[in-house]
């Protein structure tokens, strides 16, 4: 319904019938108005503290977002979500919302005041650089405050004891959480000291994946293949270069190349199936052209 862009639910509403004709008006609780005015003022106060994070005197990291940028972080946040659920952890829900709203509205779990409420304080929380006394020059320097903020509020809800990576959702795609792992560890100290470091590890897994091939095990060339995947993550990190982007770009390529590829073939009346491997190489070296 229209009103639903209002913040209104067809439930909201109560018919009542004119006492001068046949018609029903459509009336609304003034109880309801005031949240949707409230939430309204919610939502400005959330433009604002935006704004001034993405001005040119706000956040380092902030101001380096973009549309691309943000897009592992939309994923991320997917699986937050669902860890949330999962976990019955409504007040993380609140701070990890998406399109759950209806929902939780009507299981009176929270409102959307109350996530707007939740997202203005997180982001005047976990920027003490841009609202308070602390300074980050950098992106990077923004990330290591975000830890020891993000290690504060843990405390608070009696969560010390639990370990730097806990936080980080197991059900996330293996990739992105190999990202979070790694960077989470990074930035407490555990890492390489610069990418040729990282390039040394890369080879040294390669030669412990041969060995397990030669000795024909499957357990562990899976394991020695983990291995080195998780190095080649850690080489992006150093190399600032996302992964999963990388690996979708890759993707198209190969698209590309493999339906010139099928197109080539199509025109002589053949297959890919059926076609020396010679003449598919050729094909394929025509493609990268």
């Amino acid at each position: 319904m229209r009103f639903a862009l209002l913040g209104f639910r067809f439930a909201d509403f109560a018919a009542v019938k004119s006492e001068n004709s046949e018609c029903y008006i459509w009336t609304i609780d003034s109880a309801m108005v005031e949240d949707s005015g409230s939430a309204g003022q919610k939502l400005e106060r959330l433009i604002e503290i935006m704004a001034r994070l993405r001005a040119p005197d706000g956040c380092p990291w902030d101001r380096e977002q973009s549309f691309d940028t943000i897009k592992k972080f939309t994923v991320e946040e997917t699986y937050e979500v669902l860890d949330a659920i999962d976990r019955r952890d409504w007040a993380g829900l609140r701070e990890e919302l998406g399109d759950y709203l209806l929902l939780a509205s009507e299981e009176k779990l929270f409102s959307i005041g109350d996530c707007l409420d939740a997202i203005n304080e997180k982001l005047v929380r976990r920027h003490p650089h841009i609202f308070g006394d602390e300074i980050a020059r950098t992106g990077d320097e923004v990330l290591k405050l975000w830890e020891a903020v993000k290690t504060e509020e843990n405390r608070g809800k009696g969560e010390a004891s639990k370990g730097m990576l806990d936080a980080i959702p197991r059900a996330q795609p293996a990739l992105i959480e190999a990202q979070q792992i790694s960077s989470k560890a990074a930035r407490a100290g555990f890492d390489w000291a610069n990418a040729g470091d990282v390039i040394a590890k890369l080879e040294e897994e390669i030669a412990e994946f041969r060995a397990a091939q030669a000795a024909g095990s499957a357990d562990q060339m899976e394991d020695e293949l983990g291995d080195l995947l998780f190095t080649i993550v850690n080489l992006a990190r150093f190399a600032k270069v996302d992964p999963e982007q990388a690996l979708r770009r890759t993707n198209a390529k190969f698209r590309q190349r493999f339906g010139h590829v099928e197109r080539r073939l199509a025109e002589d009346g053949r297959e890919v199936a059926g076609t020396a491997i010679d003449r598919l190489e050729a094909l394929w070296q025509e493609a990268k052209k």
